[in-house]
């Protein structure tokens, strides 16, 4: 009984490691699975792309950085919608303004770079920058801003 209780343990702490070291590596492991099953089925990947959220004091300044970030490949399309009435709190007053929103389809590996490009054109001291991952939609328009956004 002895011996048999001593060739059990090795494979108790064994096994207890593995499921520690399998729950740990979860959220890795999980990614793996999606990417694979992805490449299996041809099915989207959630969070692949993305729709970013920009406000701009008036359609000009919009325009601009909108062309710009078209021009420059760190996205596919942006919507410009006008006249977006705004509330917010700014050195300790609230404040009403009329602005225009940029709505901006991209991919979400481009964020960084798109944030980094709309802070040093933007004339607001703190732009607003908001993106929300897409986790469906049109099979067509996603491989569509795929091909269209450079991977530089």
């Amino acid at each position: 009984m002895q011996r048999l209780q001593s060739s059990l343990r090795p494979r108790f702490g064994a096994l207890l490691l593995a499921l520690i070291m399998a729950l740990l590596l979860y959220p890795g492991l999980k990614n793996i699975a999606v990417y694979l099953h992805s490449a299996v089925t041809g099915s989207y990947i959630s969070g692949t792309h993305s729709v970013v959220f920009v406000s701009c004091p008036n359609e000009q300044v919009g325009k601009v950085i909108a062309r710009t970030i078209i021009e420059k490949k760190l996205a596919a399309c942006v919507n410009i919608l006008p006249k977006v009435f705004s509330m917010y709190n700014w050195d300790g007053e609230i404040t009403e303004t009329t602005e225009v929103l940029l709505v901006i389809k991209t991919k979400s590996s481009k964020m960084n770079k798109l944030t980094e490009f709309i802070r040093s054109v933007h004339p607001f001291e703190i732009p607003e920058v908001i993106s929300l991952s897409v986790d469906q939609g049109n099979p067509l328009y996603l491989k569509w801003i795929e091909e269209t956004v450079s991977e530089e």
